[in-house]
């Protein structure tokens, strides 16, 4: 019988030792890795069961299954869940009689031949690879994504894809048939391997029934419906999430401007974080308006303790001119906001503001990414619709530049593009799509929106979510047959 647990993150373990291996698995099992393998095949029979013993002992914390690599001995020894093994590395027979029925056995394999040996000895999950090529292990060999469908095709035991895999391959190897996606080094050498163990996670919300993925909204109210969580949780239920909200502040406001802000005690701010993140365990935060410097250090402690990647849309100033970030909590977003955000999403002005740079050109653009990145932002999305010329928007991935143009649209009706573009890419994220993906599609959702935008009120009008919604999905089917937009569904 297929064990469900074999799912998601499948995380094997480095050359790291004692301490530092300790916290790096604690920390992608906080990501939500969901089964480790220990391998520890450098060090000595003592160090070897000493640290397989602390790694199952934090694996038993978090619910996730242990495994040994290549060691029935040891997996009989430290109590582990079970015992994966190479071609080469022993028989299934002989591990099944040291571990007994109720342990996990997986194997190695290249080929469809291999897999189908494999199963019909008694193996309870198929490991195929290498996927991609991978200088990880010298002696792999790529069988890449069609070997995994063949092997999908023929058998319904769990299959763990491993080799090259990395958050932006994860998702076509889920599509091919992979129950679980192993990796080493794109989780443990990451420097935050929670944010790197989740970004991995959340991928596998791409097979999820509609509502996919979670989405907490951190923002102030709009009355006139056009931005800040009325914008948002539009947004996110559009684009086929589950929106979530805390309150920071009410407005008063209309397409013309704001006319009073009231803020939300911050007391109450924790309450309403409490009651979400106790009970619907939000997968992705977005924040907008957090308007004062306690609400904006309430906010960073919730992402340190949590570990949860966040959406940050540093608001600052409303589309009327109406400060909405006081100003003893820019120092505060600087200080303590930046270095829990897993994507910051400013704007041109917000940008100088945050790094005291002039921020007028694409050349500055650049400058100010990398920047605000240097300031602990891990991803940096520079919004340019402040330019003249093109909409061009700079995504700092990593170590990675990508420039997304867009033709500029001429008209009064932008309110809220902020918070609906920060919201598109937070629901993106949560129902399975990688970095870079989320803000191409959540540019060109944005940019329909705008495009679409009909006449509200004597200002700056609402965009139109829900024409750019209706397209975005059906031009990219993002959704298959569950589509909510798909005119054949009932």
């Amino acid at each position: 019988m297929n064990d469900p647990r074999i799912q998601g993150l499948y995380l094997i373990t480095d050359d790291a030792q004692g301490a530092a291996l300790s916290a790096r698995v604690e920390a992608a099992l906080k990501g939500g890795a969901r089964m480790v393998q220990y391998r520890g095949k450098h060090l000595s029979g003592a160090l070897r069961s000493q640290e397989a013993e602390m790694v199952v002992r934090l694996c038993r914390q978090a619910g996730a299954l242990f495994i040994v690599n290549d060691d029935p001995q040891l997996a009989a020894s430290c109590g582990a869940d079970g015992v994966h093994l190479g071609q080469q590395d022993g028989s299934i027979a002989a591990a099944r009689s040291l571990l007994g029925p109720g342990k996990i056995i997986g194997t190695s394999n290249r080929t469809l031949e291999e897999a189908l040996a494999s199963a019909a000895a008694g193996a309870d999950y198929i490991a195929v690879g290498s996927i991609y090529p991978t200088t990880t292990k010298g002696d792999a060999v790529q069988v890449g994504l069609e070997t995994l469908r063949r092997i999908r095709r023929q058998l319904s035991l769990p299959l763990v894809a491993i080799g090259g895999i990395d958050r932006d391959r994860a998702g076509a190897v889920i599509d091919a048939g992979a129950d679980a996606v192993a990796l080493i080094s794109a989780v443990m050498a990451d420097s935050d391997p929670t944010l790197a163990a989740r970004e991995i996670t959340l991928q596998f919300n791409r097979r999820c029934a509609v509502p996919r993925g979670r989405v907490l909204t951190i923002a102030g109210s709009d009355s006139g419906g056009g931005a800040g969580i009325q914008a948002d949780l539009k947004t996110i239920t559009l684009l086929g999430g589950y929106g979530m909200s805390v309150i920071t502040a009410l407005t008063a406001q209309n397409t013309c401007g704001v006319r009073d802000i009231h803020p939300v005690p911050s007391a109450f701010v924790q309450q309403q974080l409490d009651a979400v993140l106790e009970d619907l365990a939000p997968e992705v935060i977005k924040t907008g308006m957090l308007l004062d410097a306690e609400k904006v250090r309430l906010v960073a402690r919730c992402l340190k303790q949590h570990g949860l990647p966040a959406v940050v849309d540093p608001v600052m100033i409303a589309k009327g001119g109406a400060p909405l970030l006081r100003r003893e909590a820019v120092a505060a977003c600087r200080e303590e906001l930046l270095p829990c955000c897993y994507l910051l999403t400013p704007n041109l002005p917000e940008a100088a503001e945050l790094t005291g740079m002039p921020v007028v050109s694409e050349g500055d653009m650049e400058r100010a990414g990398r920047r605000l990145q240097q300031m602990g932002a891990r991803n940096v999305l520079l919004k340019g619709g402040h330019l003249d010329g093109e909409a061009v928007d700079l995504l700092f991935d990593g170590g990675t530049l990508h420039r997304l143009p867009a033709p500029r649209i001429a008209g009064r009706n932008t309110h809220g593009t902020g918070c609906s573009s920060a919201s598109a890419i937070a629901v993106l994220l949560a129902g399975g799509q990688p970095l870079p993906r989320a803000v191409a599609l959540a540019k060109e959702f944005i940019t329909e929106a705008i495009r679409t935008a009909t006449d509200l009120g004597a200002g700056h009008g609402p965009v139109n979510h829900f024409i750019a919604a209706q397209r975005l999905l059906n031009r990219h089917r993002l959704f298959g047959d569950q589509n909510p937009w798909n005119p054949t569904n009932p």
